[in-house]
């Protein structure tokens, strides 16, 4: 089961980047810099990226700037539903695609788009994101699209990443179990 870690900046500091940093490659395959607040992205990236790039991680990945993805040489980029439509774009620069869905429509235009992988969430209840697609819905998406679906929303415990195996995700990704 592939595991993707979301920064935010509740769970990465740049005071101790390289603490965090390895925190996270203890339990994570993948990690994602997201800091949708942060005004100084950019310079934070390139940081980010140097402390991640030490530690093995299979993808790095960031979050919605096509073009900082390409500038960083990083392996990926991870853009919101409402960017399925520059797909393309990313993928001409050779940078792996995930798209972020919520429905079974989104998860397919995703694929027809070219992504190499979606996120499919909240699976599970998580401040701020709404009402929960549940399991079932998870293994919908999974059943319905022939690229991974990763489950995102609400994982915390070992118990649910299994539940999200059993639906079908090929991986689970979460800010909050990473802390």
């Amino acid at each position: 089961m592939l595991s993707y870690a979301i920064t935010d900046p509740a769970t990465l500091r740049f005071d101790t980047l390289k603490e965090d940093i390895r925190r996270f490659a203890a339990k994570a395959d993948m990690i994602l810099y997201r800091d949708k607040q942060n005004p100084d992205y950019d310079e934070d990236a390139e940081l980010f990226v140097k402390a991640a790039k030490s530690c093995g991680f299979r993808k790095i990945v960031l979050h919605n700037d096509i073009a900082l993805a390409e500038a960083m040489e990083v392996d990926g980029v991870h853009l919101s539903s409402d960017q399925i439509e520059k797909t393309p774009l990313a993928k001409e620069t050779g940078l792996f695609v995930i798209i972020s869905t919520h429905t079974l429509e989104e998860a397919r235009k995703a694929e027809r788009m070219g992504a190499d992988m979606i996120t499919f969430s909240p699976v599970f209840a998580t401040p701020g994101k709404g009402k929960p697609v549940g399991l079932e819905k998870l293994k919908e998406v999974s059943r319905a699209v022939n690229i991974p679906v990763i489950a995102l929303g609400g994982i915390l415990t070992e118990e649910q990443i299994t539940a999200c195996e059993e639906a079908g995700a090929e991986g689970f990704a979460s800010i909050r179990y990473f802390k």
